[in-house]
């Protein structure tokens, strides 16, 4: 019997990247997202909190399911096991982000 493979995921959202661990990603039938589903915290038994992994904990609770959208994805990975979640803040500081482009131009654009 194999085991259940984790997907580090990793995306935008509002001038931070998120780094979440799930058990099932898949194109979703909303055009243009992903449906991220059973995200996956790390138990830690220590002392030791980390901060941006219990931001994190608290922004996701109760949420059986998640819709990314395709152009805030950076980069999706099948791991052998889970990490520690974090957000960060984006480098660059600045507050310009380019507009979502659509995916195929609507018919009469000319191309």
């Amino acid at each position: 019997m194999t085991k259940t493979p984790i997907y580090k995921i990793i995306f935008f959202n509002q001038g931070q990247i998120y780094e979440i661990y799930a058990r099932q990603i898949y194109q979703s039938d909303l055009y243009g997202f992903i449906e991220v589903e059973e995200l996956v915290f790390g138990e830690r038994s220590g002392v030791l909190v980390d901060p941006s992994e219990e931001k994190l904990k608290s922004e996701f609770e109760g949420v059986s399911r998640s819709y990314l959208p395709m152009h805030a994805i950076v980069r999706i990975d099948e791991v052998a096991k889970e990490g520690i979640g974090t957000i960060t803040e984006a480098a660059g500081g600045n507050n310009v982000s380019l507009f979502p482009s659509p995916a195929f131009n609507p018919k009469g654009s000319g191309e």
